[in-house]
């Protein structure tokens, strides 16, 4: 009986700490560094139009924007500074959130 109430007391112990057993005493726990947002879009590479945003305008855009489409004289999204000048109100058609941050930082990086 003595052992089924010492589990009951760690299994509520554990519940009410977020299921982590924490430690005793911090100052022999090692966090993990923290590392801000700056920092690691700073350390992304440079984002390719070609490889990395065509791609995802063909897939959203096609046959329009591409050669032969009929938005193609006005607008062609083969070509980086139209990109450039249309920025955001390109997002009507793109609704996946990886593609808009990775066209986003595209967008910001310098031509």
């Amino acid at each position: 009986m003595r052992i089924l109430v010492g589990f009951l007391g760690v299994g509520l112990l554990l519940l009410e700490s977020g299921g982590m057993a924490k430690p005793m005493f911090q100052e022999n726990v090692i966090s993990p560094p923290v590392v801000s947002k700056a920092a690691t879009s700073s350390t992304k590479g440079r984002i390719d139009f070609d490889s990395q945003i065509k791609p995802i305008l063909a897939s959203k855009c096609m046959p329009c924007h591409f050669q032969g489409g009929q938005m193609y004289d006005r607008l062609p999204f083969d070509r980086p500074e139209t990109i450039r000048k249309l920025g955001k109100r390109l997002f009507t058609r793109i609704n996946e959130e990886n593609d808009r941050r990775l066209i986003e930082q595209f967008l910001t990086q310098s031509p």
